[in-house]
């Protein structure tokens, strides 16, 4: 046999400690159609999320729910009290919050939300699968080609597999079977968890925002995500970076947290910690992005029976079920029925190679 060596990251880490757990959990049906093959995986998706929700009762399990979805411009300079309200803005945004009237993105038919953590632990657990946490160090190949298993650090042996499926987010390249194929970089992302005051009151609505916070400066679009659990969710404030080795070190730029604060409470007073509000938890998660900006789902080109599935950017939550139905039906028919997975295929690298 021969091994594919790898250098994956140091620590162990429980299933959703990374994006899986640390992401929006934004749900859209119809916000990649201008890819034709994303449309496809996107409502694929976004109809499973559905069906999932009502055979695991994701509303109790993990605050699966449709939500309205509206685009606000934050104002750069100080809100001006009195402002009266749009008959578009919830109760719990202040007025003086948007600059100009809202706009509807979408609706309850068109728009969800689940917690990424909880909805990652329910399909784990409702999977019956046996999760066997450690590091993995290589990828074990047969002579003829085709996958024996994975190394486990600590483990003696391979563990045996007729199938290995990689999604290793940011931290594919790791792997010199999937980095000699395609590159797989990494998107830094910060969010901040609040309980506002009077959690009672916050609606479900989802908030995409526009905000300078200075003349001259670069516009920000940070997103306010409300759970029904009474947390309110703010993210923004990303940059390219590789991802560290090590999940655990993952800690927030404290500029980056003090921005998304700031923009917090300029949305809503119930949102201000100076005014009651509690932080629950200040975070970053490294999103998997792609050169041509499509997700990698598929066989690995040379490695019969090792599958990829990454480069889901901000989109992972959205678009995981419809991947994981996909990837089975090829692994176990040998073609995918859910969506058509030519368009996401590793060996789309090869053959631009080959063009070059």
């Amino acid at each position: 046999m021969a091994a594919i060596p790898a250098t994956p990251p140091r620590r162990v880490c429980a299933p959703a400690c990374g994006a899986s757990g640390k992401a929006g959990g934004f749900l859209a049906l119809d916000w990649c159609d201008s890819t034709p093959s994303l449309s496809a995986l996107a409502r694929a998706s976004f109809a499973l999320h559905r069906r999932l929700a009502a055979s695991l009762d994701g509303a109790a399990a993990y605050g699966y729910r449709p939500v309205h979805t509206l685009s606000i411009c934050v104002p750069s300079d100080d809100p001006r009290p009195g402002s009266p309200p749009h008959p578009l803005l919830p109760g719990w945004v202040d007025p003086a919050a948007s600059a100009a009237p809202p706009r509807v993105l979408g609706t309850p038919e068109t728009t969800a939300q689940v917690h990424p953590g909880l909805f990652t632990k329910a399909v784990l657990a409702a999977s019956g699968a046996e999760v066997v946490v450690g590091e993995v160090e290589r990828v074990v190949v047969r002579d003829d080609g085709r996958v024996a298993g994975v190394a486990v650090k600590g483990r003696d042996g391979v563990v045996d597999a007729d199938a290995v499926v990689l999604a290793l987010g940011p931290w594919s390249g790791r792997l010199e079977v999937v980095r000699e194929v395609c590159h797989v970089s990494g998107i830094k992302a910060h969010s901040i968890v609040l309980w506002p005051r009077e959690p009672e009151k916050i609606t479900p609505h989802a908030l995409f925002l526009s905000y300078q916070p200075a003349p001259g400066a670069k516009m920000l679009d940070p997103e306010v995500y409300p759970r029904p659990t009474g947390e309110v969710y703010i993210c923004g404030m990303s940059k390219d970076e590789d991802a560290p080795d090590d999940p655990a070190t993952i800690t927030g730029e404290r500029d980056s947290i003090a921005m998304l604060h700031k923009i917090a409470g300029r949305v809503s007073s119930h949102l201000k910690t100076e005014e009651g509000a509690e932080v629950v938890a200040e975070q970053a998660c490294y999103l998997p992005c792609t050169t041509d900006g499509l997700p990698i789902i598929g066989e690995m080109p040379g490695v019969k029976g090792c599958y990829i599935a990454t480069g889901h950017s901000c989109w992972g939550i959205l678009n995981a079920p419809a991947t994981g139905a996909a990837l089975a039906e090829l692994i176990l028919d040998g073609k995918a029925k859910t969506v058509d997975l030519e368009a996401f295929s590793p060996a789309r690298f090869l053959k631009r190679r080959s063009r070059r």
